[in-house]
């Protein structure tokens, strides 16, 4: 399909009409209805695949503002975390989305359901790994989802977040300044998108050979201060960014309430050193993210089936506890949780855990309902190009089922281009997944609690020239 849209100076008024309009830097809503019916249709395909940089910017900036215009900006979980830590609400778990195929027709299930239930605690994200494979740069994630909002009806305040933003211990044992500033520079890129949730994962540099937790604790909760530092220097004024840490890598074993103790301890003096040393307080995290059993996209068993897990929800339950009465914490978040049972979701909620995120059974959802001349295709493209994903010993669907994922971004136009009857019936399953966990996880009629602790941020990017800004290498170093 040709894109609709040739230059960047007949771009704005074709894409602009009927539904919105665009004079000296503002923009206005002309009709949320034709917005909604077809005009976020054409600028949000513009704005993924415009062959013009100018036409693209100019997209995502009419998005944004026209977001706005209907009740939709992104915004920050943070104040409404720390109301739960304060034991003001209670008895839902929030659900982190990693939107990773069909990200357009993903966004809209996701938004139909939350919308027909009155969802508003939930989140959006996507991590470091998966802006690489799945090509999706932050600024275009941001503004998918918000065209998705748009176009089925959602309002209300939009948290995306940065999910696993986390240095890699293999080159951070390299070359630790590089790794650092590669973490930053996704820092920044995500803030300037509308980023206003980051989960800081440092949890790769536990040391468990130390000889006690707080040494094995030791950089892990020391970085964690270090970034979350580095992000209250770059958030935008008015928004506190909900940033997260972790205890524990997922897939080993379950974390303790021993070390969650040694790495909060350690988070807050350290915190308190960054503080002193910028000359003002800077705000911690809102959540801890604990290892209590899972691990990311579930265990593979040789005929391509996902094996049974047994979840620890009583160290949930714990930990959830110790992090809200001793720290003042959400509770604890949950990671790798997709590919669980369906049975398991609603006890999710019935230990009080804070957060949980859901990735890999969406893409397997995606998968099985594709055409079957694509899917295979996509196969292909993993054999051809992804053969260091295959272990000894894995069977043809094991190493397609670690591999697949990586397919995303090359077939990304295909997936966005399906005959509308495909993507009804993706639209469709996504939808009747994204209903189940809503309701498993007590987060309907939600939409009224997000909206009274999170007011709307402003709105602040004047032009599209301003959505060309990248994340560039800062030399701020705490240490001075």
């Amino acid at each position: 399909m040709a894109n609709p849209v040739a230059t960047a100076a007949d771009g704005l008024e074709i894409l602009s009409r009927p539904s919105v309009r665009a004079e000296n830097g503002t923009v206005q809503l002309v009709s949320a209805d034709a917005l909604r019916s077809s005009g976020i249709d054409r600028l949000v395909r513009a704005a993924v695949f415009g062959d013009d940089a100018d036409v693209r910017d100019t997209a995502r900036w009419l998005v944004l503002h026209a977001a706005r215009a209907v009740g939709i900006a992104p915004a920050s979980i943070h104040e409404l975390y720390m109301a739960r830590g304060r034991g003001e609400v209670h008895g839902f778990t929030v659900p982190a989305i990693n939107v990773r195929a069909a990200a357009y027709d993903t966004g809209r299930a996701l938004f139909a359901a939350a919308r027909e239930l009155k969802v508003g605690a939930l989140i959006c994200e996507i991590a470091r790994s998966e802006i690489g494979y799945t090509d999706q740069r932050p600024i275009e994630y941001v503004t998918v989802m918000m065209a998705a909002a748009i176009k089925e009806g959602w309002t209300g305040p939009l948290f995306v977040q940065g999910d696993h933003f986390q240095v890699n211990a293999k080159k951070y044992k390299a070359d630790a300044e590089a790794e650092l500033r590669a973490v930053k520079d996704i820092i920044r890129e995500g803030l300037h998108a509308g980023f206003y949730n980051i989960d800081i994962d440092t949890s790769t540099l536990v040391d468990l050979e130390q000889d006690g937790l707080d040494a094995q604790q030791h950089l892990n909760y020391t970085l964690s201060a270090e970034l979350t530092a580095y992000v209250r220097k770059y958030e935008p004024a008015g928004v506190t960014v909900s940033i997260g840490g972790e205890i524990g890598e997922v897939g080993t074993e379950n974390s303790t309430p021993e070390e969650l103790r040694a790495y909060m301890d350690g988070y807050r003096r350290a915190l308190a050193q960054v503080s002193e040393r910028v000359g003002k307080p800077v705000p911690g995290q809102s959540k801890i993210s604990v290892q209590s059993g899972t691990t990311h996209g579930g265990t593979v068993l040789p005929d391509g089936s996902i094996a049974d897990v047994a979840i620890d929800f009583e160290t949930l339950r714990s930990l959830s506890e110790i992090s809200r009465d001793e720290y003042g914490l959400s509770g604890a978040v949950q990671h790798g949780a997709s590919t669980l049972p369906q049975n398991a979701f609603g006890k999710f909620p019935e230990v009080e855990t804070a957060e949980i995120h859901l990735a890999t059974n969406f893409q397997n959802i995606a998968y099985d309902n594709l055409p079957g001349e694509l899917r295979e295709r996509m196969y292909e493209h993993c054999r051809q190009n992804f053969q260091d994903e295959r272990k000894s010993g894995d069977t043809e669907e094991q190493f397609i089922y670690k591999a697949r994922k990586k397919a995303l971004g090359a077939f990304k136009r295909d997936l966005w281009e399906l005959p509308e009857g495909d993507r009804e019936r993706l639209r469709a399953a996504l939808n009747e997944q994204f209903t189940f966990l809503f309701r498993q996880l007590r987060v309907e009629n939600t939409m009224e609690i997000a909206q009274r602790y999170v007011p709307l941020p402003e709105t602040d990017k004047a032009t599209p020239a301003d959505m060309r800004m990248k994340a560039a290498a800062d030399d701020w170093d705490l240490s001075d």
